[in-house]
């Protein structure tokens, strides 16, 4: 298996060639198109996604018709509905790919291959979940705590490469604010000297 997500379990989850040989058959390449849904609300989302290359948005949209982003996916990172993978109940959220956009699609049963095939993974994974939780935790204080300069700041801390790549509305969207309030704290970041 040579491809990025190889080389990601690789360097991260230090795996050998030999085990990821015999994952090789669980490892399917889909590639979307920019606007396309890689899942989408009242369905059953039947993978978790490891981005490749592009970009991914998880998000609802609520009663009155208004998006609130929950996740955005780079390369590199993983996204889903956990809900729906790994507990087989109805996605309440979309995803879809924001730039052309190959992800591996990996079904519920992957991380047990996995786990079975290197103990380094089963180590990992745990460690990712934790940090998956961390992160959550950090997001829901900062969206009912921080103001809107600091949920921008750390936005920027999370996805660095990212305020050029994504519209400032699904950013205003992420942070919870309005676009109108997301351009007043570039503006005032902005007469600060702040360079992200």
């Amino acid at each position: 298996m040579n491809n990025s997500f190889a080389t990601y379990l690789k360097n991260n989850a230090k795996m050998t060639d030999q085990q990821l040989e015999q994952l090789e058959g669980a490892i399917v390449k889909k590639t979307f198109q920019k606007g396309q849904f890689l899942s989408q609300k009242d369905s059953i989302c039947k993978h978790a996604f490891f981005v490749e290359s592009g970009l991914v948005r998880l998000y609802t949209i609520d009663s009155n018709g208004k998006e609130h982003v929950i996740q955005f996916a780079p390369e590199n990172w993983f996204t889903g509905d956990r809900s729906s993978v790994y507990f087989n109940e109805i996605s309440e959220y979309y995803i879809d790919a924001i730039e052309d956009t190959t992800v591996v699609l990996l079904d519920a049963n992957f991380n047990n291959r996995a786990i079975e095939i290197s103990p380094e993974f089963r180590i990992y994974n745990e460690k990712l979940l934790q940090n998956h939780i961390r992160h959550l935790q950090k997001r829901i204080s900062m969206l009912i705590g921080a103001s809107a300069e600091e949920r921008y700041l750390d936005f920027i801390d999370l996805y660095p490469d990212l305020t050029l790549r994504v519209p400032q509305w699904m950013i205003a969207s992420f942070l919870g604010i309005t676009p109108e309030s997301l351009s007043r704290v570039r503006k005032e970041l902005a007469r600060r000297n702040f360079r992200p």
